[in-house]
């Protein structure tokens, strides 16, 4: 087993462990939270694919703008706040320090041990690949041509999911 192929097994380990962790987190907060180090996780792996754009976009997109929004919404609405402001539970700190230090631990391998730009799994994982690939012309391209449906559709999905949270968390007071 190459070291490529096991950085990348740490990384999926990683992403898995932190979409479990936010499926169960009993916190919205600490949800979102996990969705996030999910999201960087992912921007590693497409990294170690030689793909900085996509990489990019996913630590500027979703990781930044859409998780500042979820959390405003989180933080508006209130949901959090209970009888009492205090943590009770150190299961949801324990499990993110870890995925944290593990996520952390194959950045700082795949970046400073290996060297910058030197870590492909491309290789490994695929015969041949173009040489534009992850470049934004290419990636524009494919989103649009090929995959608007799909694409708009995933909007539209958001927008319905954060308009429900609105509704579901909103208090019917009558007046």
């Amino acid at each position: 087993m190459t070291p490529d192929l096991i950085l990348f097994f740490v990384l999926a380990l990683v992403a898995v462990a932190s979409a479990l962790a936010m499926l169960f987190s009993r916190r919205a907060t600490h949800a979102a939270l996990f969705l996030v180090l999910n999201f960087a996780t992912v921007a590693v792996i497409f990294l170690t694919l030689n793909a900085p754009f996509i990489a990019l976009a996913q630590v500027s997109v979703y990781a930044g703008a859409i998780m500042v929004l979820f959390l405003f919404v989180i933080m508006l609405l209130g949901v959090e706040l209970g009888p009492t402001l205090r943590m009770r539970f150190r299961g949801p700190q324990a499990w993110a320090a870890v995925l944290a230090l593990v996520l952390l631990g194959a950045f700082v391998y795949a970046f400073w041990i290996r060297g910058a730009g030197q870590v492909s799994l491309a290789p490994a994982l695929s015969p041949a690949t173009p040489p534009d690939w992850g470049a934004p012309v290419s990636v524009g391209r494919e989103l649009f041509v090929h995959y608007l449906l799909p694409f708009e559709l995933t909007s539209i999905l958001l927008l319905t999911a954060m308009v429900g949270a609105v509704i579901l968390t909103r208090d019917d007071k009558k007046h």
